[in-house]
């Protein structure tokens, strides 16, 4: 299926909005990309469509538990195998999700950025099958920005240990946002490589 087909099949739209096929494609050409779209930009449909394009799993790394619900929700409307863990969730819920995930059920897998610094997570994380990693608000790793976060600080050494854990090259990653400026791509382009 090409990336247009998906897009036409499981959203419904027949045309890519600006931006969006360009970092499609280097997505599928599996290089790390770094994407500044407006709000209602489209910034989702650039990693959903590689997800379902691709082998494994898409990991996302989502600041706001209520977008990661809507995301989530509206994927399983289009019949895609969706799933989230957040603070919101018991234990056992959350322990479902990653066995459908490492069970190859699930194309993508919503987490908040702070799951990332219990190392217990981690390691089962490093079980899955993880083809690309989205990181949502990206500017949020950087200390130059408004709305810095440290629990960010974690998503690189994520992605290099899903690389060390099963010793091949790191998934690429995916950064996007709405907003940064110059200091703040540059935070982000060196973080994530």
């Amino acid at each position: 299926m090409t990336p247009k087909a998906a897009l036409k099949h499981y959203f419904g739209y027949t045309e890519f909005k600006a931006g969006q096929k360009k970092v499609i494609d280097l997505l599928l050409e599996h290089k790390n990309t770094l994407a500044l779209l407006p709000t209602g930009g489209g910034k989702s449909l650039c990693y959903q469509i590689p997800a379902l394009l691709e082998d494994g799993l898409t990991l996302v790394i989502s600041p706001l538990i209520s977008l990661m619900k809507d995301q989530v929700d509206s994927l399983q409307q289009n019949g895609i195998p969706a799933a989230f863990i957040n603070s919101s969730q018991e234990f056992e819920t959350a322990k479902a999700v990653l066995t459908k995930a490492r069970r190859h059920e699930l194309k993508l897998l919503y987490i908040a950025p702070e799951r990332l610094e219990n190392q217990f997570f981690l390691e089962l994380l490093q079980t899955l099958p993880v083809s690309l990693v989205a990181v949502d608000e990206a500017h949020c790793i950087s200390q130059w920005g408004h709305d810095f976060r440290p629990d960010y600080l974690y998503c690189g050494k994520v992605i290099e240990a899903f690389a060390q854990e099963q010793n091949v090259q790191p998934p690429p990653v995916f950064c996007y946002t709405a907003t940064a400026k110059l200091d703040v791509i540059n935070d982000i382009c060196r973080h994530f490589k």
